[in-house]
């Protein structure tokens, strides 16, 4: 981590105008990468990942317990970060409450938080969902998204087994800046928004469907398959990892829009 005469030096040259603000965040985000923190004698948080990435460092709730959940989502918070758990069971709910009695959750995306998004960014994610078994997926995407800073909407229950439903709600799509698509089955939904729109898209598999989907595996190959361009696939039922790289996207067309604009025609 830099350490405080660094910091304070930084801070003056900023201040009198002799180091560009962008320099001195540069510098920031490459110092050592010391920053850890021990939580008990069953974890070590890295407190630089929201230095580094953008956002900090979320935890994995599915095989944790709850006492390690809320001391985990306790120590971030007491840093002044957001506090992320995902995959957080509904029947482990009140024994995190018990600790954190403020904690926020949503069953459907089985998310916990405490805080707030440390930055808001402009720009349109528009997260769409096959079908009602996607929700849940789906719903882990958005709400993530929205725990980044964007501003996110929502549109479900518009599979390709009734395509009139997606082109009906077609302005919403060629409105986003990123779109999102979860889908189960085949999970031909992304190729077909792909063609859509002029935008990223997160395709997201989940693992709804019949036997021969191989729990979300026939999605996957096709999406990756995808004859439609500009598609990005990330792993089955990985909700939060879509929204995070939603977020990401948006983060990195904000820092380009800030860039000063240089002459192409300079020499």
């Amino acid at each position: 981590m830099i350490n405080a005469d660094r910091l304070r030096d930084l801070i003056y040259a900023v201040a009198q105008g002799t180091c560009p603000p962008e320099q001195a965040l540069a510098e920031l985000q490459l110092g050592p990468l010391t920053g850890f923190s021990p939580v008990g004698d069953f974890a070590h948080l890295d407190t630089q990942r929201a230095a580094r990435t953008g956002f900090p460092e979320a935890i994995w709730g599915q095989d944790k317990s709850p006492a390690q959940i809320a001391q985990l989502m306790q120590h971030l918070h007491q840093q002044g970060s957001l506090a992320l758990a995902t995959r957080v069971a509904a029947d482990k709910l009140a024994a995190i409450r018990a600790y954190l009695p403020s904690v926020n959750y949503s069953a459907q995306a089985r998310l916990c938080w405490l805080g707030h998004p440390p930055q808001t960014y402009p720009g349109i994610v528009q997260v769409v969902s096959a079908g009602t078994a996607d929700l849940p997926v789906a719903e882990e995407a958005a709400l993530t998204a929205e725990l980044c800073g964007c501003q996110v909407k929502r549109l479900w229950d518009v599979g390709v087994a009734g395509i009139h439903r997606l082109l009906h709600h077609r302005q919403y799509l060629v409105q986003a800046d990123v779109v999102v698509v979860v889908a189960g089955m085949e999970g031909a939904l992304a190729s077909l928004v792909g063609g859509l729109v002029a935008c990223p898209v997160v395709a997201v598999p989940t693992s709804i469907g019949y036997g021969a989907s191989f729990q979300g595996l026939a999605a996957l190959l096709t999406m990756l398959n995808s004859c439609s361009s500009g598609i990005g696939v990330v792993n089955i039922d990985n909700g939060f990892g879509a929204g995070v790289l939603a977020a990401q996207i948006l983060r990195t067309a904000l820092k380009l829009a800030a860039q000063p604009k240089t002459d192409s025609n300079a020499h």
